[in-house]
């Protein structure tokens, strides 16, 4: 099929692109971008007047909870969920049940994506078999079926002989390490920060310094060893400062932070509210402060959902007998559009977050409007308001802490591969 988006605004970070015109689509990739091409004939054509035309959003976390926990959501409904959102790209860990630790269960999870055709499902490898923190896994067998990468989740490599070979590792396998930086001794059953919020309300506390010495155990580890590493969800304002300066130190590191962690503080656990039981913890505001910045200075390349869906009983318990996660990978743009309604960052700065940043990360061919790459598109209204309804959310997860957000940004059509795999109808609005 040829397709024609027309009269759209167009930013593609990528290649520092944000202007109006056309991007022409044929056989699933992207002719042509502003170019008015006389003999371009099209079967379709899409009007984005007053609408941004931007590439697929690329979100790095994402447990879409199959195979395993089929209870809490499916691939098929978190696909649905993202794709609504603009997400033509997302990157499962390794914490399915049974574990991404052979090249099997990354097989079968590719293939239930594809099943459900709404957007490119990348899985990391476990770094360690069970994700035990023992043995190795079998890096190699896992990138050729397909693993992007490798990551032990949210579970700490306490040996750090383990950790080292694990690194080296991957090295051998040209494969980005993604850690989820967090000591374990000082983690332990913490649920919230270590603050005056958690002592007032009695929680177990996770302190700064579980994340920040995790950080530079790494960060020491592959200034020796070499390898490219990736750390995941950092909360904290010194995690940002050690990461600036091992890229200054010119170290190939690079880092993301989950979207409610730009949004949200450890003040709003103080109603006991399990929905803001997140792992990392919630932190104080001048983290929160330091994470937006980290995003203007490039310090954080990306922004990620962080999306866990769960049922309702996972929530219903005291807080601190309740599971960890948000669900938010269909207000992943929304909330990022949000910081930049207010001055945060710029919206290409905004959108890079979203796309090529995360996708150069990883090596994945998506994330730009490039001439020749496959035609996966955004194409959003950010005029059009909406207010968060939990019981609304199409993911099956309905665990938000946004309800009752006013939030703006809807997507109206969504492009995988050049087909139209989501699209609303606003007009009648």
């Amino acid at each position: 099929m040829r397709l024609r988006i027309k009269n759209g605004r167009i930013i593609d970070p990528a290649n520092q692109l944000d202007d109006h015109g056309d991007i022409c689509i044929a056989d699933g990739n992207i002719v042509s971008v502003l170019g008015r091409e006389g003999d371009f004939h099209a079967d379709e054509e899409i009007d984005a007047c007053g609408k941004l035309v931007c590439p697929g959003l690329v979100d790095l976390c994402a447990r879409l909870r199959e195979p395993g926990q089929e209870h809490k959501a499916t691939i098929d409904s978190e696909s649905r969920a993202a794709i609504s959102s603009g997400i033509t790209s997302v990157c499962c860990p390794p914490d399915t049940q049974p574990v991404i630790d052979t090249a099997a269960v990354a097989e079968l999870i590719q293939q239930r994506a594809e099943t459900a055709n709404k957007l490119r499902l990348f899985p990391l490898g476990a770094l360690t078999h069970g994700l035990e923190g023992e043995h190795l896994a079998e890096m190699h067998a896992l990138k050729r079926a397909g693993c992007v990468g490798v990551s032990n989740a949210g579970t700490d490599i306490t040996d750090t002989d383990v950790l080292r070979h694990a690194l080296e590792y991957a090295n051998s396998c040209d494969m980005t390490v993604l850690i989820q930086a967090e000591d374990h001794y000082l983690s332990r059953n913490g649920v919230a920060h270590e603050g005056a919020i958690s002592t007032r309300l009695g929680l177990p506390a996770i302190p700064v310094t579980a994340e920040t010495i995790a950080v530079s155990r790494a960060l020491l580890l592959i200034e020796q060893i070499g390898g490219r590493a990736h750390f995941c969800r950092l909360s904290a304002a010194r995690s940002i400062a050690l990461i600036k300066e091992a890229k200054q130190a010119g170290l190939p590191v690079s880092a993301d932070v989950g979207i409610c962690h730009l949004h949200l503080t450890e003040m709003d656990v103080d109603v006991y509210n399990s929905n803001c039981h997140l792992r990392p913890p919630l932190r104080h505001q001048r983290d929160k402060e330091a994470l937006c910045q980290g995003i203007v200075s490039g310090d954080i390349d990306a922004v990620c959902s962080d999306h866990q869906p769960h049922n309702e009983d996972a929530k219903a318990s005291p807080f601190q007998e309740t599971e960890a996660g948000a669900s938010t990978i269909e207000l992943l743009l929304p909330l990022v559009l949000d910081l930049v309604q207010k001055k945060i960052f710029s919206l290409t700065d905004a959108i890079a977050s979203l796309t090529c940043k995360p996708a150069g990360i990883l090596g994945l061919d998506t994330g730009t409007l490039s001439p020749g790459k496959p035609a996966d598109i955004a194409i959003v209204d950010l005029e059009k308001h909406f207010n968060v309804d939990r019981t609304q959310l199409l993911s099956a997860g309905k665990n938000t802490p946004f309800h009752g957000w006013e939030l703006h940004g809807l997507v109206t059509h969504a492009l995988l591969n050049g087909q139209l795999v989501y699209q609303t109808d606003t007009s009648s609005d």
